[in-house]
């Protein structure tokens, strides 16, 4: 229903804008079409077909497997083999949702409720919508079909950056040279150095990042070196990513 009021505002807002531009109905007489405005005709065919199919298709093809609605309600699609969710099982399972609802519903919302055809309109309809209660995976009939079913969506926050031991401010002061020879692989390397805490792999970056920046290496205090250079190494590609500017590693120029 959220992602259904969603297209609906969209063809609302699309509709208004024609309406400012003066674009309406009353321009298009019998089988005459004002100058201009068969290319607003088929712009709008596009629009409806788009709304109709390419909101699903766009939103759980992309890496979330979700469409706004259904990441408001913490729910996405997924492959049941566990594997990849491909693009034909999201095309299959959205195309079928027309012989399940839209295809019975229609029929009966255009005059085609009674008798024999309306009963058997009904009957269809209320075959597919009570469809995954009587599957153990309470599975809608696209989702049988393509392979695919709807799970929560385990809400994961971003990482903690690495904890750092308090240390004396001001103890190490990195410019601008310093901190560009680096990018991101490094500080990833440097935060797993730091994290298994031995003595000798310190030791050996310390040197190895002094070389690289025109440093003389001190000595007992490897690790409040490294972990003042990796604060601050993180803290200059975390400003340039707000940025748009990303730098891999240090070969990235």
């Amino acid at each position: 229903m959220l992602d259904l009021a969603l297209i609906f505002l969209g063809l609302v807002v699309f509709s208004l804008i024609l309406a400012a531009l003066g674009i309406g109905i009353s321009q298009v007489e019998g089988e005459q079409v004002a100058p201009g405005i068969e290319v607003v005709l088929v712009l709008v065919i596009l629009l409806l077909f788009l709304a109709r199919y390419g909101y699903f298709l766009w939103f759980e093809i992309g890496p979330r497997g979700a469409t706004p609605g259904k990441r408001a309600l913490g729910i996405r699609v997924a492959a049941r083999g566990g594997g990849r969710l491909t693009a034909e099982a999201v095309i299959a399972r959205n195309l079928m949702r027309d012989v399940e609802v839209f295809v019975p519903l229609v029929f009966l919302l255009s005059g085609g409720a009674s008798g024999v055809a309306g009963i058997a309109a009904g009957v269809w309809l209320a075959i597919f919508v009570l469809f995954p209660f009587f599957n153990r995976d309470a599975l809608r009939a696209g989702d049988l079909i393509a392979g695919t079913w709807v799970v929560e969506a385990e809400r994961r926050k971003l990482p903690q950056a690495l904890s750092l031991t308090p240390r004396t401010p001001g103890t190490y002061r990195f410019g601008e040279a310093e901190l560009s020879v680096y990018g991101e692989h490094e500080l990833q390397v440097l935060e797993g150095v730091l994290r298994h805490d031995n003595a000798e792999a310190q030791r050996k970056v310390v040197e190895a990042i002094c070389r690289k920046i025109g440093w003389e290496p001190g000595h007992g205090d490897d690790r409040q070196f490294l972990e003042a250079f990796y604060e601050a190494l993180r803290a200059r590609l975390e400003s340039g990513m707000r940025f748009g500017k990303r730098k891999k590693d240090k070969f990235d120029r």
